[in-house]
C-alpha cells in the first residue's frame, strides 16, 4: 500500500519530478555517470510499462477518426523529416546538425504526450491513438528516410537500425500484453497510477543518466551547448507551431494538440539503439533536446490555455 501509494505521488508530481532530473543529472556528475550504462535497460523497462497501460481494445474503439489519425501519422513520421531536411538542406546547415535534426524529426511521438495533452487541456484522446501508433511504426519509416531516402550517416544499416528499433519497441509490446494477461484488468485499473508513477521515475533516471558528460562539455564549450541548447528548442517549437498550423482546418483544439505530438519526439529509443560509432556530435543534440521535452510541461502550459480559450 505504501509502494502504491508513494508510485501515484510520483504521477502526480511527475512535472516538476522530469524537469528536476535533467538539471539534477547535469549537477551531479557522478550520478550521471554512475547511471549512463543503464539507459538502454531503462529505456526497455520504461516502454514496457508504457505499453502495458495501453488496452488494444480501447486503441480500436478510439480509431473512429481513421483520415484524422491517419493523417496526423503521415505528417508526424514523413511530412515533418521531409520538411527539416528541406530547410536544413537551403540554410546549408552543418552536417552533423543537421543529421541530428533530421533524426529528431523521424522520431515518434513522446510517450508523456498524452498525459501532457491531459494536464493542458488538449485532445488526450488522439495524442494517446497517434503516441502509440506512431511508436509502433518507427521502426519501418524512421531508417528508410533517416538512412535511405535522406542518405544520413549513422554507421548502421537501414536494415540493422530497423531491427533494433524492433526489438525495443516489439519486445516490450510482447512482455506488456503477458504482465497485462496475467494481472488482469482489475487488478491492473487499482494499480494504474503506481504504473505511471514508475513511469516517471523511470523517466527520472533517464534524465539522469543521458546528462553525463553535458556539464563538462558546457563548461569546455558553453558557446556550442547553449547554441545546440537553443536549436534544439527551435526545432521542437518550430515543429509544433507549424504542425497547428497545418492542422488548423481541423478546429484549434486538434491543431494544439497535432503541434504537441510533433515537438515532442522520443529521443531515448534512439539514444538506445544506436552504435557507439555514431557520430558522438549528433548523439550529443539528441541529448540537449531532452531539455524542451522535459521543459516543455512548464514552459508551455500557458501558452497552450491561451491559445485554447483565445
Amino acid at each position: 500500500m505504501v509502494l502504491r501509494l508513494a508510485l501515484e505521488w510520483c504521477a502526480r508530481h511527475g512535472g516538476a519530478l522530469l524537469a528536476a532530473s535533467i538539471f539534477i543529472g547535469l549537477l551531479v556528475p557522478p550520478l550521471a555517470a554512475a547511471l549512463r550504462d543503464w539507459v538502454t535497460l531503462v529505456v526497455a523497462l520504461l516502454m514496457v510499462l508504457v505499453l502495458l497501460r495501453v488496452d488494444p481494445a480501447q486503441v480500436v474503439a478510439y480509431l473512429r477518426r481513421p483520415v484524422l489519425v491517419g493523417a496526423l501519422l503521415a505528417w508526424l513520421l514523413l511530412g515533418c523529416p521531409l520538411l527539416v531536411f528541406a530547410t536544413a538542406w537551403a540554410t546549408g546547415m552543418e552536417p552533423a546538425l543537421a543529421a541530428g535534426m533530421v533524426i529528431m524529426a523521424t522520431g515518434c511521438a513522446a510517450t508523456s504526450s498524452p498525459a501532457f495533452a491531459r494536464l493542458v487541456g488538449l485532445d488526450g484522446e488522439v495524442a494517446f491513438v497517434v503516441s502509440v501508433l506512431s511508436t509502433l511504426a518507427v521502426p519501418f519509416t524512421a531508417p528508410a528516410l533517416a538512412l535511405g531516402l535522406l542518405g544520413v550517416d549513422l554507421s548502421l544499416s537501414a536494415a540493422a537500425l530497423s531491427l533494433r528499433l524492433a526489438l525495443v519497441v516489439g519486445l516490450p509490446l510482447v512482455i506488456s500484453m503477458g504482465l497485462r494477461h496475467a494481472m488482469g484488468p482489475a487488478r491492473l485499473a487499482r494499480w494504474g497510477g503506481a504504473v505511471d508513477g514508475a513511469v516517471v521515475l523511470l523517466v527520472v533516471l533517464y534524465g539522469f543518466g543521458v546528462m553525463d558528460g553535458v556539464l563538462a562539455q558546457l563548461l569546455a564549450a558553453p558557446g556550442a551547448v547553449l547554441w545546440g541548447v537553443a536549436m534544439a528548442f527551435a526545432l521542437c517549437l518550430g515543429l509544433n507551431a507549424g504542425t497547428a498550423l497545418a492542422f488548423a482546418p481541423a478546429g484549434r483544439r486538434l491543431a494544439l494538440s497535432a503541434g504537441l505530438l510533433s515537438g515532442n519526439r522520443n529521443m531515448a529509443l534512439y539514444l538506445a539503439v544506436l552504435p557507439a560509432s555514431t557520430d558522438p556530435r549528433v548523439m550529443f543534440f539528441f541529448v540537449l533536446c531532452q531539455f524542451p521535452l522535459f521543459l516543455s510541461p512548464f514552459l508551455l502550459r500557458p501558452v497552450y490555455r491561451r491559445l485554447r480559450v483565445g
